[in-house]
């Protein structure tokens, strides 16, 4: 990287950042903000007047094809960052108030660029934006000592009263150099220049007795005002009575500081941001580069190290929500010093399920699959363009963690565009997207940190979707209306955003938050001021027998409105499979109908608990199997003479069944009886006679109303 250099930076800029304060602006292109530029060779200051009522936080500079920044400078308390796109940002924890100026200095490849700038406010608001070019000077001279040869004429009164002169800057430090300028002097005459009694210089008038020029101070130990005068030949002088800076404030390059990276982690995921930062020699251009696993730079960034020795970068690194897993490299150089550092991306998600491709066409089957906490119930919504369910299912999850979700599509039925699947397994939530038909498009998912607040705290809003995309935030309140006017909210480079719902003045009551982009939108419910201690609970589901995969409405009432409640479900042998935090309203009436039978789930006798504080009731349904056919046979596929034969009978109601098995001729060898149980399985043996012809056997099962047979080897032992 090009740099500029300690003298280069010296002369070229404190140069064109005094010239800049007396020039007046030949040319500008916008009315809230006022944009000047002048250059002298590849060196450039920019000065922004605020003409507005607004307050400028950030000051964005962009060149011309052809172009391109080299490196910059900043005012004390600026910082500055170019981004991939060849944009400088300035910006300043102090924002430029109406009526204030800002300058920033800037070295481009060539002479004579057009510069495009926008100003924004502190809500990152345009206040104004525009393009200036570049106001051509001549060099100044620095100041030298005059020799007597020198083209002069001292005749006549030197000074007079109209005289003036100003200092730049107005309080410059010990030992710094500054710049003079005066009008109204003696034309063509030489000037001696003085700090209280001690001369540091001297300058000649041109013919309209105007002059301009720099002179070094001496490094003095002094904090207090000095006298800068202008002395004649004929001993007239013009005194001017400055104020030194402090000391403390002088800029001290300390060579021996290490370039270090901060501010880093070993290891991040995906959707983090990262603020870096470091330190290294104070005034120094550094270039940090990233590069992914595939070898491939992802980011170039260029920032200032100030003059304290610290730097950062202006706005933080966003790890993207698709980033490729592995190791990333870091690199900060600064010309002469290089520094490196690793850094892991992994994911932090416990649900890390992806479709077998993103688009599928009509009469697809739609398969997903992937891998969640092994042994705890994983629940699957999937829901069309429209917010429809098109299937569900709450899977009992073995060691291995993985699963595999399906779902056939009808042809000219079912709705195109984009599906969600939603996977829900204890707290979290991940929502996994495909196109039905068409590409799909990222809505915007939301999660709150909690369900229920006091009304002293802040709901935290975490927002997913596109990157940059602006959305909509609206609050319904338990009467229905809308809470307030729809608040923009703009995701960041990652797709994520956080908002701070300030929940003071909310009543009690459940509310739901809704966000909006174009045509689409999606919500969450959340209660405020609700607490637990319902009084009693009544509670009732819709039917007293479910069948594995079905989905329960489970409706009630408590004697106190607005209660915090929590329903779990429970299967036969006391696993909880869902708990849920549910509200009643304002009438004390609930119902929910999140609660679903897995389609894998035991058969046998359920139990819903709905407990608020002390309060608790239970409901108790039967969960049966989902028979495809009437009646089910099945039996070990091959037994040994004089061993035993198990057989297993499952029909769709209780009755009594008549079994019969039948030799290779079919003759009936073996005829018994079996009672279903209340869950409607027939579970009996045979035991196979010492003397029974080895061959194939069949089992004929049948009751009033339906049959089924299977079949099975005797072998010899």
């Amino acid at each position: 990287m090009n740099k500029l250099g300690n003298r280069e930076i010296s002369i070229s800029i404190i140069i064109l950042f005094s010239i800049s304060l007396i020039l007046i602006p030949l040319e500008a292109y916008a009315d809230e903000v006022n944009v000047v530029s002048i250059g002298l060779d590849e060196t450039v200051i920019v000065t922004a007047t605020n003409n507005s009522e607004n307050e400028i936080k950030t000051f964005r500079v962009w060149l011309g094809e052809e172009f391109n920044f080299k490196s910059f400078k900043t005012e004390k308390g600026w910082i500055g960052e170019k981004n991939q796109q060849g944009v400088i940002i300035f910006t300043s924890s102090e924002t430029v108030k109406p009526n204030e100026l800002v300058k920033f200095g800037l070295k481009t490849d060539k002479i004579n660029p057009i510069i495009n700038w926008k100003a924004l406010d502190q809500e990152n608001k345009i206040i104004d934006t525009g393009i200036v070019k570049l106001s051509k000077l001549s060099k100044v001279n620095q100041n030298l000592n005059i020799e007597l040869n020198e083209n002069y004429n001292n005749n006549g009164i030197s000074i007079f009263s109209e005289s003036t002169f100003r200092v730049i800057p107005d309080k410059p430090n010990p030992g710094s150099t500054i710049r003079i300028t005066g009008d109204q002097f003696a034309a063509s005459q030489k000037f001696d220049f003085y700090m209280d009694a001690e001369k540091i210089g001297n300058f000649i008038t041109n013919s309209k007795g105007h002059f301009i020029t720099t002179m070094q101070i001496p490094n003095i130990e002094k904090e207090n005002s000095v006298d800068f005068k202008i002395i004649g030949y004929d001993q007239i002088e013009k005194k001017l009575s400055v104020k030194l800076g402090e000391n403390e404030n002088r800029i001290i390059v300390d060579k021996n500081i290490r370039l270090e990276i901060k501010g880093m982690p070993d290891t991040a995921y995906q959707g983090d941001v990262l603020e870096i930062n470091g330190i290294g020699i104070p005034g120094k251009s550094i270039t940090i580069e990233i590069i992914n696993p595939e070898k491939i730079t992802i980011s170039s960034r260029i920032t200032l190290i100030d003059e304290i020795g610290n730097w950062k970068l202006l706005e933080p690194i966003n790890i993207p929500l698709n980033a490729v897993f592995g190791e990333y490299s870091v690199t900060v150089s600064d010309g002469r010093t290089q520094v490196l550092k690793k850094i892991n991306i992994e994911t932090n998600k416990v649900i890390i399920i992806n479709p077998e491709k993103i688009k599928f066409d009509e009469g697809e089957l739609i398969k997903f699959s992937g891998t969640v906490m092994p042994n705890i119930p994983l629940e699957l919504i999937l829901e069309d363009g429209l917010g429809n369910e098109m299937a569900s299912d709450i899977i009992e999850v073995l060691d291995s963690g993985i699963v595999e979700f399906e779902y056939q599509t009808t042809e000219n039925e079912d709705v195109e565009g984009t599906w969600t699947l939603i996977a829900t397994q204890n707290k979290d939530k991940e929502f996994i997207y495909v196109g039905y038909n068409v590409s799909p498009v990222i809505p915007v998912g939301i999660k709150l940190d909690k369900t229920n607040y006091k009304s002293t705290e802040t709901a935290v809003i975490s927002l997913a979707g596109e990157p940059s995309e602006k959305i909509s935030l609206i609050i319904i309140t338990p009467s229905g209306s809308v809470l307030g006017k729809d608040v923009v909210i703009e995701l960041k480079l990652n797709g994520r955003e956080n908002y701070n719902l300030d929940l003071s003045g909310y009543v009690s009551g459940m509310y739901t938050a809704v966000i909006k982009k174009g045509g689409s939108e999606n919500s969450e419910n959340f209660s405020v001021g609700l607490v637990a201690g319902s009084g009693e609970i009544k509670s009732e589901i819709t039917q007293t027998e479910y069948k594995q995969g079905e989905q329960i409405l489970l409706l009630g009432s408590t004697a106190n409105a607005n209660s915090l409640m929590i329903v779990t479900l429970i299967d036969p042998n006391g696993k909880e499979i869902k708990s849920l935090e549910i509200a009643s309203n304002s009438k004390g009436i609930f119902s929910e109908k999140r609660l679903k039978i897995p389609s894998t789930g035991e058969i046998g006798l359920w139990q819903i608990n709905i407990k608020s504080g002390s309060n608790l009731d239970k409901i108790e349904f039967s969960v049966f199997p989902i028979i495809v056919k009437g009646m089910t046979v099945k039996a070990t596929e091959e037994v040994k003479v004089g061993n035993l034969l198990e057989i297993d009978i499952l029909t769709s109601h209780k009755t009594s069944i008549i079994i019969e098995i039948s030799d290779m001729n079919e003759n009936i060898v073996q005829k018994m009886t079996c009672n279903t149980t209340k869950e409607f399985k027939c579970e009996t043996f045979w035991s196979v006679p010492k003397d029974t012809i080895p061959g194939t056997y069949t089992i004929k099962a049948y009751d009033p109303i339906n049959s089924d047979e299977t079949t099975f080897e005797i072998i010899m032992k």
